[in-house]
């Protein structure tokens, strides 16, 4: 390993990294209101199953990762990262269980924001990140909630927000090697370690043709799809962007569940919304490179 930044600014790469980002919190978000409608058939575990294994199977089509092999100094970065991607699902869908898929995603966002908070060197950057947490408490159940939250729903949100802080710096360092590549890799061990979880709650309806084709359907759009596009961008931008720019996700989440699960938005999350969006756009056009650090 070197110690040349793998990342550029957003500004640097130009519009492939903010595209790809952008396209990706899009596909995740309504791949979760697919993932909903197999949670009845399979159970969450079993959905995740099915969505690691749809997705690996995928990725490993159309990437072909075996023609680069990972050398031995990435191994351990390249386990961390596919053990974090499993765990990560299986926490979230557990807890969209229980919660609405916006608060879900507004909860879970404090991993990403977390990793923003502490890459910033700037004043400015601290700006941008004030600004989203105004805009995550406003989305949050905590500022206009009309009913009791699960509070183990809750904790699983929150729980799945830390491992997505860890997937970030996991999947900046394999990808250092690996380029786009490592998702396929990533996605294919998360897929395994998820059969033990998944197996026995998917496997009678394993026979069912369009739960099979709901699996197809999330694990394209909830996985396959956007972790390689979220590569694409961890490898062109430095971790607090990407980290920033992220603040849009709970803004989709709570879009999406509106649009298709008929969750209602109020006046504050309408306000938080449009607070999450200023941040990621003041994120976008002030960035700058990242300073050096070993790796």
């Amino acid at each position: 390993m070197t110690s040349t930044p793998i990342a550029k600014s957003a500004a640097e790469a130009g519009a492939i990294p903010l595209v790809a980002l952008l396209g990706a919190m899009m596909s995740v978000q309504i791949g979760a209101t697919f993932a909903k409608t197999l949670f009845p058939l399979v159970g969450a575990e079993g959905t995740t199953m099915l969505r690691l294994v749809a997705g690996a199977l995928m990725l490993a089509a159309v990437l072909r990762p075996w023609r680069v092999r990972p050398s031995r100094a990435v191994w351990p970065w390249l386990a961390a990262y596919g053990v974090t991607l499993c765990v990560m699902n299986l926490l979230f869908y557990a807890a969209l269980t229980r919660i609405p898929l916006g608060i879900c995603v507004a909860l879970e966002f404090t991993g990403p924001l977390l990793v923003a908070t502490l890459s910033s060197r700037r004043a400015m950057d601290f700006v941008w990140v004030a600004l989203a947490v105004a805009g995550i408490v406003l989305l949050s159940p905590f500022a206009d909630a009309h009913q009791a939250l699960d509070p183990v729903g809750v904790v699983l949100a929150l729980a799945a927000g830390g491992c997505w802080a860890l997937y970030i710096v996991f999947a900046q360092k394999a990808g250092a090697e690996l380029g786009g590549r490592t998702v396929a890799y990533g996605m294919a061990i998360a897929a395994v370690l998820s059969l033990p979880f998944g197996l026995a709650g998917a496997a009678p309806a394993l026979g069912n043709p369009s739960v099979l084709l709901s699996a197809a359907i999330v694990g394209l759009l909830s996985s396959a799809l956007p972790f390689w596009l979220e590569i694409v961008a961890l490898t062109r931008m430095p971790a607090r962007v990407y980290g920033t720019l992220t603040c849009l996700e709970p803004a989709l989440g709570a879009l999406m569940g509106f649009l298709f699960l008929r969750e209602s938005l109020t006046v504050l999350q309408c306000l938080g919304i449009a607070s999450v969006i200023a941040a990621a756009f003041g994120a976008a056009v002030t960035s700058k490179p990242p300073v050096p650090s070993p790796q």
